[in-house]
C-alpha cells in the first residue's frame, strides 16, 4: 500500500504537469490562429479552432486528477504512512479548489464588480470640522 501510496502521488503531479502543457498549448495555438486573422466569436466557440481539442483535454485532466487524489485518500487509510491521510486529504481539497475555481470562473470576475460596488457605498464623509490636540486638552 505504501508503494501505491507513493505511485498516486507522482501520477497526480504527471498529470498536473500534462494539463499544464495542455492548457499552454490551447491558448497559444489559439493566439496564433489570432494573430494570422483567425476570429473567435460565439459561433467559433461552437465549433473548433485550433487549440480546442487541447482545451478540452485540460478539463478533462482535471476530472482525472481529481479521481486520482480521491484513491490516494482511499489508499492513505491503508498505507499506514505518517501523516499520509493528512497530505492526502490537502491534496484533495487543493484539487477540489482549483476544479471549483476554474468551473466557476465566471462567478469570480463578478466578485471585482461586487467589491467596487461596496466600495462605492462609502459616502464620503460630511464637512465635520475635526478637534485638534490642542481643543482635546
Amino acid at each position: 500500500m505504501r508503494t501505491a501510496y507513493r505511485i498516486l502521488a507522482y501520477l497526480i503531479a504527471a498529470v498536473v504537469a500534462i494539463q499544464a502543457g495542455a492548457i499552454g498549448y490551447g491558448v497559444f495555438a489559439q493566439l496564433n490562429w489570432i494573430d494570422k486573422g483567425g476570429t473567435l466569436d460565439k459561433a467559433t466557440l461552437e465549433g473548433s479552432w485550433p487549440g480546442s481539442g487541447a482545451l478540452i483535454f485540460h478539463a478533462l485532466e482535471g476530472l482525472a486528477v481529481f479521481l486520482v487524489a480521491l484513491a490516494l485518500l482511499i489508499v492513505s487509510f491503508f498505507a499506514k504512512i505518517d501523516k499520509g491521510v493528512r497530505w492526502a486529504v490537502i491534496v484533495l481539497a487543493a484539487t477540489f479548489v482549483q476544479i471549483a475555481l476554474g468551473t466557476l470562473s465566471h462567478l469570480v470576475t463578478a466578485s471585482g464588480g461586487l467589491a467596487v460596488t461596496a466600495a462605492m457605498r462609502v459616502r464620503k464623509p460630511s464637512s465635520v470640522a475635526e478637534a485638534t490636540p490642542a481643543q482635546v486638552a
